[in-house]
């Protein structure tokens, strides 16, 4: 990998909601060649890898989103510094959808179209919470499940 960019930056709290972002501090154009969204390889405190993308959201500057996984594992919360290296992700994003999934889909043209037409984080999010469950009971309640919230329009868990 090529040069990382590092920076620290203190994590913000996006409105009201549990949802966080640092400010990327630099110019998107000069770095990338690009004004809209930028995707990203990101070591946050030397420990916690992440892929994701930078964002403008009717803000100055580009924002880095910090789940709260993310947080969670590093320990760290709204106020607190995180140090930040991050490079642009140029690899092709793909996520593995297991067997049973894939079935599933299968059987279920427009749910399996709807599916295909998502983000890489979206689908990620709908393959990690199926995969999350314990026992299969819930394994397969949530494939069905995704079923319906796919062809409600529901784009994430």
């Amino acid at each position: 990998m090529n040069n990382p960019i590092i920076f620290s930056g203190k994590i913000q709290q996006h409105q009201d909601m549990n949802a966080a972002f640092v400010n990327f501090p630099f110019d998107t154009i000069e770095l990338f060649g690009k004004k809209g969204q930028v995707k990203v390889k990101v070591l946050f405190d030397d420990k916690v890898e992440y892929r994701g993308s930078l964002t403008k959201m009717k803000s100055d500057c580009h924002l880095l989103g910090l789940t709260q996984e993310i947080r969670k594992e590093l320990g760290k919360t709204f106020g607190d510094i995180i140090n930040v290296k991050l490079w642009e992700d140029k690899e092709e994003r793909i996520v593995i959808i297991p067997d049973d999934v894939q079935q599933l889909l299968n059987q279920n043209e427009k749910a399996k179209e709807l599916y295909e037409k998502m983000s890489y984080t979206h689908k990620k999010e709908y393959i990690r919470w199926i995969e999350e469950a314990k026992k299969e009971e819930t394994r397969k309640r949530r494939k069905i499940k995704m079923i319906e919230m796919l062809l409600e329009g529901k784009k994430g868990i």
